[in-house]
């Protein structure tokens, strides 16, 4: 595992999760073995048929001189014809969301896990939280019972 979006259980309600493979240049492979990655305001978009990720910084190889990448440029995702379309109609029909929960390789292959999502109320948020809050009480008395 190289990187995880933490916040995005907390501002999404997950659906639906997909792997896809990402093309990426040399010195962007290094600085994802060394963990220099930020998924923070990531998220996927098909365009032109394709599925493009946006906003995922990758920090510049410090052993590279000129020849280093675009921090946060936008990368291309390895997925099939059909799940690309599947994902496009269920963006632009219902509003869904593509956001990528996690970076990771697999082999020598670098993925991403992505997840068809929908964006959390406030409500909901705190919801959460108190239901959060709810367990963690439940776990701390049965803990005192047992003792």
């Amino acid at each position: 595992m190289v990187a995880t979006n933490r916040k995005a259980h907390h501002l999404y309600h997950v659906i639906e999760t997909y792997e896809a493979g990402m093309v990426l240049v040399g010195t962007e492979v290094k600085s994802l073995r060394e963990g220099k990655v930020n998924l923070k305001d990531s998220y996927a978009s098909v365009e032109r048929g394709e599925m493009i990720l946006h906003h995922m910084h990758i920090s510049p190889y410090d052993a590279a001189n000129r020849f280093n990448h675009d921090p946060t440029r936008k990368r291309k995702l390895l997925m099939h014809g059909t799940e690309i379309r599947r994902l496009l109609g269920k963006t632009v029909e219902r509003g869904f969301t593509l956001i990528p929960l996690r970076v990771y390789f697999k082999g020598k292959v670098a993925k991403v896990e992505l997840a068809l999502a929908i964006g959390k109320k406030m409500f909901d948020r705190r919801e959460d939280i108190k239901d959060r809050e709810v367990q963690r009480e439940l776990r701390r008395v049965l803990k005192e019972r047992q003792h």
